[in-house]
């Protein structure tokens, strides 16, 4: 089976690194860190104008009602420039738990953000304070949510809360919703380990040490090369699980949770890796770098991590 994305595909993923890379995402999750949100807001904006808010909305909702494969091409975009907010929750889940209600609708238009929260699998909602709409679902059932108590992630461009249900129930696929958080994420880490794989060759060619570039060594090259691999593994299995998506296959949560796994470890190893070849100064606040590092630790536990996603793959291959 062939994986690779078409040229519309690339194309969309193309205007999509045009028009963020354009934004200075760096400085605007800094501010968002330090509670302005106003340049993320943009961000969102724009995405909108892309047509991101509105890939998974369907299209008697106003929305695009794209196939998966497309969300994932646009979400490994994100989180290759670390857009700030609520991006699984608002863009892939909560159009899923809308089906049907007059929000979608605005969640397409870029008027309001939503953020979810699942006991069990996503316990706390991320970034309520950005977000007009917060859902708590379980079971089959989802309500409105009121936020609690907060606290802050290890990525400091995300707050974590709790939320409390309230109002009336409806109904919706709350599964379905659950496996495009859990794809969603994947997607992101591929993304973020992208750019830091991308951040650590290029530094790797202008750093020297004894009179050499740290390009040139082996034991960089090795190190970086199993980045790529890891990554390039990683990323067919992201849109596999898509088209199990698409296709409504027996085989999702299976798909999913290999897609979860190896995106998480294919990130984690891009982390480590791209730390030590930068040096502790990628570490440091000032650095970029340590944008990515934090949202891949923190990705890395949303919407299930690697071990439940791990135990999961085990019994479904177990059967």
């Amino acid at each position: 089976m062939n994986f690779e994305i078409d040229e519309d595909q690339r194309d969309f993923a193309k205007s999509i690194d045009a028009a963020l890379g354009a934004a200075d995402l760096p400085a605007a999750v800094r501010a968002w860190s330090a509670g302005d949100t106003g340049p993320g807001r943009k961000i969102w904006a724009t995405l909108t104008d892309l047509g991101v808010t509105a890939l998974t909305v369907p299209e008697d909702q106003d929305g695009i009602g794209a196939h998966p494969v497309d969300l994932m091409v646009a979400l490994e975009r994100l989180g290759r420039w670390c857009v700030p907010g609520p991006v699984a929750e608002s863009i892939a889940v909560a159009p899923v738990l809308l089906a049907g209600d007059e929000r979608a609708a605005a969640l397409a238009a870029g008027e309001l953000i939503a953020t979810v929260a699942v006991p069990g699998v996503q316990p706390r909602a991320v970034d309520t304070g950005v977000a007009g709409l917060i859902l708590c679902a379980e079971g089959t059932e989802v309500r409105e949510g009121i936020a609690g108590a907060q606290r802050r992630s290890v990525d400091l461009s995300r707050t974590l809360t709790e939320v409390t249900p309230t109002g009336d129930p409806w109904t919706a696929d709350v599964g379905r919703a659950v496996e495009f958080g859990a794809l969603a994420t994947a997607a992101l880490l591929v993304g973020a380990g992208q750019a830091m794989l991308d951040s650590s060759v290029d530094y790797a060619k202008q750093r020297s040490q004894f009179g050499r570039v740290i390009g040139s060594y082996q034991a960089i090259k090795h190190k970086l090369a199993d980045v790529h691999i890891a990554l390039e593994l990683a990323r067919p299995l992201v849109y596999g699980a898509a088209l199990s998506l698409a296709e409504d296959s027996p085989d999702i949560k299976r798909d999913i949770s290999a897609a979860k796994v190896a995106a998480s470890d294919a990130a984690l190893l891009a982390a480590r890796s791209a730390l030590q070849t930068h040096g502790a100064i990628g570490f440091t606040s000032e650095h970029d770098l340590s944008l990515w590092l934090l949202r891949v630790q923190a990705l890395r536990s949303a919407w299930g991590d690697p071990a439940a996603h791990r135990r999961r793959l085990l019994e479904a291959i177990s059967v």
